[in-house]
């Protein structure tokens, strides 16, 4: 089933400001809320639903993907989301900060600031550098990846303070009467345990650096500075905690003769003067390797060739871009004697003056017909 727009889920406008998404996930968050729908499942899927939009819109570059490629932007490697992955844990913990830190006000029981609560580990950014061919065919790419990882040997044990449950419970004096709050234990930041043992190459946290191999799918027609996410590949977290992600950086090279503009290939090929009055064929690059065009005699200076379907797949699965092939004639500067005795007796021949016709299109047209 197609995702619904993420606008649409939070009941808002393109336009609307950080505040107004904050303002709509919090109340779409609290109407599907798990403890104000006990047992509902469709109340659980659009409680992670929002969630799910909320963090995309919430993030300033995600947005900004989101609102350029739509869902596709996240999709086949693209990261950036949990979608309906996303658990409890994942919710409450990322998005804990939404309510200010202090759960629904206490109205149910806990919600987002009560419980045990699990620590992300911190996020790893790589930057990986694709070829032409490889933005325009897809690739998958193995890196390797320094992370901190738990380290053989650790244990843990159940917080004294706390005895587990994440939470150290005040009882206050009013003059309301005794006022009971909850807080996250600050001995073991809310996770309910703490370390018993650790061997003596690990961190405070028992944690040590560890080189992995990831593999990397990434779709075809990503584009220079996108984002991907990979999702627990980051640094783990101490305990019961989540991993977090491996952020991927997309670095697209230069190609030494085709120029991307979007998802259209542009190519400058030059031609001699006899081969553009007598016609010839010509072996030239594309993403897919390389193809033999025709060029017909009388060709002109500036003519664009269009070859459809030989750019960039679009991101979002819409067909591929085309490949414009810009024929530029290739005037000499240098003739001997017999040469330019030639030229000097055709200047006044009536084949070599200018006679353009209306299917000769201006520089203004022909760049009009390249974007339409």
């Amino acid at each position: 089933m197609a995702k619904r727009d993420f606008y649409e889920i939070l009941g808002i406008s393109k336009g609307a400001s950080a505040a107004e998404i904050k303002k709509a996930y919090r109340k779409k968050a609290i109407e599907f809320h798990p403890d104000k729908n006990p047992d509902d499942k469709e109340a659980e899927a659009k409680f992670k639903e929002a969630a799910e939009a909320y963090e995309i819109l919430s993030d300033e570059n995600k947005k900004a993907r989101y609102d350029q490629y739509g869902h596709q932007a996240f999709e086949n490697g693209g990261g950036g989301y949990g979608g309906g992955g996303m658990n409890m844990d994942d919710i409450f913990s990322q998005f804990g900060d939404i309510f200010g830190g202090g759960g629904f006000g206490g109205g149910f029981g806990g919600g987002f600031g009560g419980g045990q609560r699990r620590a992300k580990g911190s996020n790893l950014r790589i930057r990986v550098k694709l070829t032409l061919e490889e933005v325009a065919n897809g690739v998958e790419k193995k890196v390797k990846v320094k992370r901190k990882v738990q380290a053989p040997g650790t244990t843990y044990k159940t917080c004294p303070t706390c005895q587990g449950s994440g939470q150290v419970t005040r009882i206050a004096n009013t003059i309301l009467g005794r006022m009971q709050t909850s807080a996250p234990c600050n001995d073991c930041g809310g996770a309910g345990q703490t370390i018993d043992k650790k061997p003596s190459d690990a961190d405070a946290q028992g944690l040590k650096v560890s080189e992995e191999t990831v593999s990397i799918k990434i779709p075809a027609g990503v584009v220079d500075g996108m984002q991907l996410k990979v999702s627990g590949k980051g640094n783990e977290a101490p305990g019961n905690g989540i991993s977090g992600d491996l952020i991927v950086v997309i670095e697209e090279e230069q190609h030494d003769r085709l120029k991307r503009e979007g998802d259209n290939l542009h190519y400058d090929l030059y031609v001699s003067f006899p081969d553009a009055v007598l016609g010839t064929s010509k072996e030239i690059d594309t993403v897919t390797g390389k193809v033999r065009i025709k060029i017909e005699a009388g060709t002109q200076s500036g003519k664009i060739l269009r070859l459809r379907g030989k750019g960039i797949p679009s991101i979002n699965g819409y067909g591929k871009g085309d490949l414009l092939v810009h024929v530029n004639v290739w005037t000499p500067k240098t003739l001997n004697k017999q040469q330019k005795e030639f030229f000097e007796a055709m200047q006044d021949d009536e084949h070599f003056d200018p006679k353009p016709e209306s299917s000769d299109k201006s520089f203004f047209e022909k760049v009009k017909d390249m974007f339409s």
